[in-house]
């Protein structure tokens, strides 16, 4: 598995080795022994969690102040970017997002470390989005946070307003909203 660096040096891609033929093909998608030796980081995840979404659906920017996840995504069938958002008030990247282009193609797992905000956009016709966490879902505890804030300025390369749910369009400014200290 090679290890991609990010602007964020916590906010990490993986690159699987594919073994391939005209048969198809076959890779580890998650090896914990990997995984902890390339971030230092024992995680256990608790939840995987699958999404479909159709062409400029754009989730997020989303996070759980109270029991924070961190992510492993991927994508299966389709082709999406995705973005996480340093919003960790103590770091000196708060504010500072990164992102990553995954699909099916290119087989990259992007890793979103608890105290990030987290968002993607499909570019092709639909994706399927798949993604382990490391805790559980707590709805009482979910933020959102604007996905076209200017003070963050995430680039979603979409031309033109992404479809978003009622929650996603009432997200919150990064200067109002509720963070990590």
């Amino acid at each position: 598995m090679k290890l991609i660096q990010t602007e964020l040096p916590e906010v990490l891609i993986f690159e699987p080795k594919v073994f391939g033929d005209t048969r198809g093909f076959f890779f580890e998608s998650y090896n914990a022994r990997q995984f902890q030796d390339a971030t230092g980081l024992e995680v256990d995840f608790v939840q995987d969690n699958h999404s479909r979404s159709t062409q400029g659906v754009l989730r997020g920017l989303h996070y759980q102040i109270e029991q924070p996840q961190g992510k492993l995504v991927r994508v299966v069938r389709g082709r999406v970017f995705d973005v996480a958002v340093d919003i960790r008030r103590s770091s000196p990247n708060f504010g500072r997002w990164t992102g990553a282009e995954l699909s099916e193609d290119n087989q990259r797992l992007f890793w979103i470390p608890p105290g990030f905000a987290h968002g993607f956009v499909v570019l092709s016709e639909s994706a399927d989005f798949l993604y382990k966490a490391s805790a559980f879902y707590a709805p009482q505890h979910e933020r959102c946070i604007l996905w076209n804030d200017p003070a963050i300025g995430v680039d979603w390369h979409v031309d033109g307003e992404p479809l978003l749910s009622g929650k996603d369009r009432e997200g919150k400014l990064l200067k109002d909203a509720e963070v990590y200290a």
